[in-house]
């Protein structure tokens, strides 16, 4: 009774869990992108608004592309035969 739960590292001995530290990164400075834009609209600077909006656009972007470029170099091609 006294078995232990299997830690998924059991089942996939061959993958290894890899943290970028910049997707963080990429997702506070959206964040606080997208408070500054929402705070500009509501004071009624619309203009400054409008351009954080697309820095934001910007700023996320780059972190999918983070994401995806990190998940390319350290995961397995899903369409390699192996």
């Amino acid at each position: 009774m006294g078995e232990a739960t299997p830690n998924l590292d059991e089942f996939f001995p061959e993958k290894k869990r890899v943290r970028n530290p910049l997707v963080p990164v990429g997702a506070l400075i959206t964040a606080g992108v997208l408070t500054a834009g929402l705070i500009s609209f509501r004071q009624g600077n619309s203009q400054l608004g409008q351009k954080l909006m697309r820095a934001r656009v910007v700023v996320q972007g780059a972190t999918v592309a983070l994401m995806v470029g990190t998940a390319y170099y350290y995961g397995g091609n899903p369409w390699r035969p192996r």
